[in-house]
């Protein structure tokens, strides 16, 4: 999304969330059936007591080595369970609380699709772009959460190369690269990154143009997803909010104007000429 909002809660705390939880639930029971308590388990993964509660309570992000470490205390299998489970976790770290449920459902849909008259998806953003959006972010951002929620925004963006059998298709408004946010060099890159992006034979990225008055896209943004059992949700976000929408007839209506603004915007071919007519231009 372009809106994207990864944070934490005050004072540094991540925000508790069902799948820290999920996480801490999974080592509290693996260091149990190793017959472990914090006490003894801590110090083999080399942290104290106390952090490992916060982890299995669900209100720390483990460390990257945790699995690797869990794995010379409690066996290999159970490594192999935790490294799952984090990078299944490090998809989402960071994400606002109003955003998870999204994310989930956007990680196992087989199509998504989304339009943006703000700025770029976040899925196809760059990192200077990304850096550029939480650079205006107000009230500004301290240094850490700064480079916090850079990592977290890049690290969505697995998922595009990870979900192969997944159709993705993004409509965007052209203003919103001619508006070079970031400066041109970011918009260079930026641009290059569609086109790589579209040259994929699951992603569709399409542009429609500065003037067609014959557009349905007046509502605004939106997103859509079709899950593996052929549910379709919708999605709208903004100003530190967002709403899930579940409603068949709320759906069906989004999915109407989406597959209308497909043939109101410029076709895969035409979107990809247009990119590169820009990127030649700056």
């Amino acid at each position: 999304m372009t809106a994207d909002h990864e944070s934490t809660a005050a004072g540094g705390e991540p925000e508790l969330s069902d799948s820290l939880r999920t996480f801490g639930a999974v080592l509290k029971a693996l260091r149990e059936a190793a017959g472990l308590t914090q006490e003894d388990f801590a110090p083999r993964v080399r942290y104290s007591p106390a952090y490992i509660a916060k982890i299995e309570q669900g209100k720390r992000f483990p460390p990257e080595n945790l699995p690797e470490r869990a794995a010379e205390a409690l066996g290999a299998v159970a490594g192999k369970v935790l490294g799952a489970a984090a990078r299944s976790l490090r998809r989402r770290a960071g994400l606002a609380s109003w955003f998870q449920q999204w994310a989930g459902i956007e990680e196992e849909a087989i199509t998504l699709y989304a339009y943006e008259c703000r700025g770029v998806p976040g899925l196809l953003q760059t990192e200077g772009y990304i850096r550029a959006v939480f650079d205006r972010r107000l009230p500004p951002l301290a240094e850490d959460a700064f480079e916090q929620q850079v990592a977290a925004r890049l690290a969505r963006q697995d998922l595009l190369p990870g979900r192969p059998n997944t159709s993705f298709s993004f409509l965007i408004e052209q203003a919103v690269l001619e508006r070079r946010l970031g400066g041109t060099q970011v918009t260079s890159t930026l641009i290059d990154n569609l086109l790589t992006q579209g040259g994929r034979r699951n992603v569709e990225v399409l542009v429609m143009p500065l003037r067609q008055p014959d557009h349905s896209g007046i509502d605004g943004q939106m997103y859509l997803a079709e899950t593996p059992s052929h549910t379709w949700f919708g999605y709208v976000e903004g100003h530190d909010s967002s709403t899930l929408l579940t409603d068949p007839k709320v759906v069906s209506a989004m999915l109407q104007r989406y597959g209308k603004m497909r043939s109101q915007a410029l076709s895969h071919e035409a979107s990809a000429g247009l990119l590169k007519q820009m990127l030649g231009a700056l």
